[in-house]
């Protein structure tokens, strides 16, 4: 994996730290998740900017959001107590596949 993809993981993963600390912050009306939430935002932004220097946009970002994406889904079942439903986690395997697909494809036309 090259550096570039490296940075669209890692920002994916400050996605998913975004994302949970948005619900913490209660409509940004805590501070320490609301400092966190823009943390991570302006990190995960920042790596995901860089990374598009290399990359195509495309895939790029549909991964970026693809972990992001199933990030969440996974945090908010492990964490948050939400529903672990067949058709949920099913659903997250294919959003994983998915993200899978487009960076192997990425890397094959580059």
């Amino acid at each position: 994996m090259s550096m570039a993809w490296g940075l669209v993981v890692i920002a994916g993963l400050l996605e998913t730290g975004f994302a949970l600390a948005l619900k913490a912050s209660e409509g940004f009306t805590r501070t320490v998740p609301t400092v966190l939430f823009l943390v991570c935002a302006i990190g995960s932004f920042s790596l995901l900017s860089t990374a598009l220097r290399e990359l195509p946009v495309g895939p790029a970002y549909a991964v970026w959001t693809g972990i992001g994406a199933a990030g969440t889904a996974v945090a908010g079942i492990v964490f948050l107590g939400e529903s672990a439903a067949a058709l949920k986690l099913l659903s997250i395997v294919l959003v994983v596949a998915g993200v899978v697909g487009l960076q192997l494809t990425s890397a094959t036309a580059s």
